[in-house]
């Protein structure tokens, strides 16, 4: 009992940072890329190639299982806010029919792919054991949060949904239709991230591998497309009231 109340405790103070989780691991990755890609140096160039597909593969399913939960849970609930727990009504449809956390789940697809895509395969252990031990508190905080406020609606949810790696079955269609002005709003920042931090990733491994090869043409296009589809988000987001919609 007094374990699992400093756990909730820790899962609270650790709450506001939970977005933030991979940008201590940004030195770690900085100084692994200065070796180049280790992986398709040691095996070639094939097995590279399927590796960091691979880690891409897991980053895309991450933001996925992201964009279909925020496209369809209505307003007040799975936001990004950091000072306390919100939850002005309780999710268990779409994806939270299979996990009760599919945002956190798809983080951290996202930060193993992330991670991996350096090809430092120790630093994503580190970060995979790392990542256990934060979500575990921050969900216990979460949990005990929504069983205070929705009491048997919660304990019935628990009791049929797993915590975290999803139940493929037992599928509830969402309750509200999909929003893509709501995805673009609450999302435009994680896959623009996402993206950059691929893109990063892999210019540095081509810059520093065996063959030293420069930035080239296309992935300097790819990433002013990238920048200026973020910045057209943030400019509808912060200057339009065209991403805004009733309910969500």
């Amino acid at each position: 009992m007094l374990l699992d109340d400093h756990l909730r405790r820790t899962g609270a103070d650790l709450f506001r940072w939970r977005s933030y989780v991979l940008l201590a691991f940004l030195p770690f990755i900085a100084l692994t890329l200065t070796h180049g890609e280790v992986i398709e140096a040691s095996l070639g160039e094939l097995p590279g190639d399927i590796y960091e597909a691979v880690c891409i593969v897991l980053v895309v399913v991450g933001e996925t299982l992201r964009v279909m939960t925020v496209g369809f849970v209505p307003a007040g609930t799975s936001g990004r806010n950091t000072r306390s727990q919100i939850a002005k009504s309780l999710n268990t449809t779409g994806l939270y029919s299979l996990t009760r956390n599919p945002l956190y789940l798809g983080n951290c697809l996202m930060y193993v792919g992330i991670v991996g895509f350096s090809q430092n395969l120790v630093l994503t252990l580190i970060l995979g054991l790392v990542l256990w031990i934060y979500y575990e508190r921050i969900i216990l905080a979460e949990e005990s949060f929504l069983a205070a406020k929705y009491g048997e609606a919660y304990q019935a949810w628990a009791a049929r949904v797993p915590a975290f790696f999803p139940r493929f079955g037992g599928w509830q269609r969402p309750a509200l239709r999909f929003c893509l002005r709501t995805v673009i709003k609450r999302e435009h920042a994680s896959i623009f991230g996402a993206f950059v931090m691929l893109w990063l990733i892999e210019v540095a491994g081509d810059f520093f591998g065996a063959d030293a090869e420069g930035i080239e043409a296309r992935e300097i296009v790819t990433l002013a497309l990238a920048v200026i589809a973020e910045l057209t988000a943030l400019f509808l987001k912060k200057r339009t009231s065209l991403l805004q919609t009733e309910g969500r």
